[in-house]
């Protein structure tokens, strides 16, 4: 058994109590175990907290393997055909399919943003737990107030779905599909009805021509539309630090941070934000890589995403770390607590400790030499309840 936050422990045990908490740990034998209480063994395997993605599109589960696409300003365009053809109800369905697929992998919570408000939906039919990030579009400085009025209808539509184990969020897309004034609307609207954030930034040479230059297909994109289009002479992160947005940023979660470099790097951790790494999309996307031990070394809280299907091609947390890097020990902590602290929820998640809930995973004991396949969770547990096994 490996707790995280203290040494492994051989032959460990966990008692979860009927709320679904940590009761205690420890060595097996030291373990209570009362009247009635179900015991589950597993004598050739490895106990650990459930794993935390940081980063997820789950109403996209349905498009794995539909979308060849490379370049990336045409990939999104596709992927919003795609998205334009597909049914509530199949986005129903396929967010409840991601939802599934992370726990058969030993996943337990997801930072999920999306536009359809599925994965939301998802999360709290299958008591669930994760945060979903309600995105909103407006390039068009024009169009903010409408763009501001259909996030604010989608909130309120969706407040009720939440709980103390699914939360709700937004999520200003991108800067080359939210305007000056919707990024400021939008910040402001966040903190004043005390909302967490993600954005997806300093993600792709594209996004970083944009704002510097002025030049590029995102540029031409939008000046296609009649959208004026400027060169900011800055990177994205600059960009968004002097419109005001990542002041008072505690709770922002940070997307991708690929294109950034010493200054940027100290702007998002004086924000008080962390970033969600996803180094497989990264890769597949020719984004470039992101620089993972620069934002550790700065005091960045920083967790792993897999992003859509789509990109990463499986909910792999395991692929993931591989690809950034990481091995043994280091993986665990990047894929348990520190994805945890990213989300502001290692208080309550992340590690095997006695009060915290009883969000757990069981893997075959090989799992931290070599990355398994995705389904290879023996148990999977959220909250005391068994999900997946």
């Amino acid at each position: 058994m490996h707790p995280v936050t203290a040494p492994p422990i051989e032959d460990g045990a966990v008692l979860v109590d009927a709320g679904g908490r940590i009761a205690a740990v420890g060595p097996h034998r030291h373990v209570p175990a009362p009247p009635g209480a179900e015991t589950l063994e597993f004598p050739d395997a490895v106990l650990i907290p459930g794993l935390v993605n940081c980063h997820t599109h789950l109403e996209l589960t349905h498009l794995a393997g539909k979308n060849a696409e490379r370049q990336f300003a045409q990939w999104i365009r596709t992927i919003r055909t795609l998205k334009e053809a597909t049914t509530p109800t199949e986005f129903s369905r396929s967010a409840e399919q991601g939802v599934r697929d992370g726990w058969a992998a030993g996943v337990t919570c997801v930072a999920d943003t999306g536009s359809t408000g599925a994965p939301l939906g998802a999360l709290a039919r299958l008591e669930a737990r994760g945060i979903y990030y309600q995105e909103v579009f407006g390039p068009d400085p024009a169009a903010c107030g409408a763009s501001l009025a259909e996030l604010t209808a989608g909130v309120e539509r969706l407040r009720p779905l939440a709980s103390d184990r699914v939360r709700l969020g937004i999520s200003p897309h991108a800067p080359y599909t939210v305007s000056e004034p919707l990024y400021r609307a939008v910040a402001e609207f966040a903190r004043r009805e005390r909302l967490p954030v993600a954005l997806h930034l300093a993600e792709s040479p594209e996004e970083s021509q944009l704002v510097r230059d002025g030049a590029g297909p995102f540029a031409e994109a939008l000046r296609a539309r009649g959208i004026a289009v400027q060169a900011q002479h800055c990177s994205p992160v600059q960009y968004l630090s002097r419109l005001g947005v990542l002041q008072h940023a505690t709770g922002f979660l940070y997307i991708h941070c690929v294109q950034v470099d010493a200054q940027d790097i100290a702007i998002l951790r004086d924000s008080g934000g962390a970033v969600a790494h996803c180094p497989r999309s990264n890769r597949a996307h020719g984004h470039g890589v992101a620089p993972l031990a620069a934002l550790c070394e700065a005091g960045l809280a920083v967790g792993l995403g897999t992003d859509s299907v789509v990109s990463a091609g499986d909910v792999s947390l395991w692929s993931e770390a591989a690809v950034a890097g990481l091995e043994g020990e280091e993986t665990l902590r990047m894929l348990t607590i520190e994805g945890a602290r990213a989300l502001g929820l290692d208080g309550q998640i992340g590690s095997l400790e006695v009060g915290k809930q009883a969000d757990l995973a069981v893997f075959p004991s090989t799992v931290l030499h070599r990355p398994p396949p995705p389904s290879t969770a023996v148990l999977t547990v959220v909250a005391g309840r068994v999900v997946h096994g």
